[in-house]
């Protein structure tokens, strides 16, 4: 039967191949600084043996070693432990609300803004409210009756005045009546947390249409 071998470590028997795996020489661990130390002793001068303290020393060292090396696995383990503790963690938040802690929307003139606003309840009937930096009501947007949910709005900058907005930062909530009659209020930035996604050691939650970090946001209830 004809052995054929690739490099030091892949060889070829008949219709099987075996790999041996190669150890890193180039890290010395406890065990090598042990044998260094007992190569040491074998060979020290009878006449000029080694100094008994010098020996404790080196032996501490091995010791604290072995120590640092068991710490640092065990470090990792525990990290590797809690990062796949806190992602899976994150499932338990759909359904709740994410807040991404800023309502606000950048407009720039001649274009339109696309945003997206949940409403917690059904609507009835209602208005959109644009808001400039000052906190006044610039602009508004008529609310169909719909179901509760997530609803996408385009806002091409047209304010209450006739007028068009300037480019800038503007800010959006939104006043409403429930089926019941009932008022309520609403603004862009909370929604509802739909699904969660991992991607390597980020977790992305799905927020409205998109997916984002979940350090992005700022609080969950």
């Amino acid at each position: 039967m004809a052995i054929n071998s690739v490099g030091d470590n892949l060889a070829t028997y008949g219709n099987y191949t075996t790999t041996t795996e190669v150890e890193d020489k180039t890290i010395l661990g406890k065990d090598d600084f042990m044998t260094l130390l007992l190569v040491q002793m074998q060979h020290q001068d009878p006449t000029e043996p080694m100094d008994s303290a010098e020996i404790l020393t080196q032996t501490s060292q091995l010791a604290s070693l072995e120590a640092s090396e068991n710490t640092n696995k065990a470090l990792e383990d525990l990290a590797t432990s809690l990062g796949s503790s806190q992602q899976f963690s994150t499932i338990a938040a759909i359904g709740k609300t994410a807040d991404l802690g800023s309502n606000a929307i950048g407009y720039e003139e001649g274009n339109i803004s696309s945003f997206e606003v949940y409403f917690p309840e059904s609507i009835a009937s209602g208005n959109l409210e644009i808001l400039d930096s000052e906190g006044s009501i610039v602009g508004t947007m008529d609310i169909e009756a719909n179901p509760s949910g997530v609803y996408q709005f385009d806002w091409d900058g047209a304010l209450s005045d006739g007028s068009t907005a300037q480019s800038g930062v503007y800010y959006i909530t939104a006043s409403y009546n429930d089926e019941s009659g009932v008022a309520q209020t609403t603004r862009m930035g909370a929604y509802p947390i739909e699904s969660v996604r991992f991607e390597g050691i980020d977790t992305l939650v799905k927020v409205g249409s998109s997916y984002i970090n979940i350090n992005d946001i700022k609080e969950i209830y």
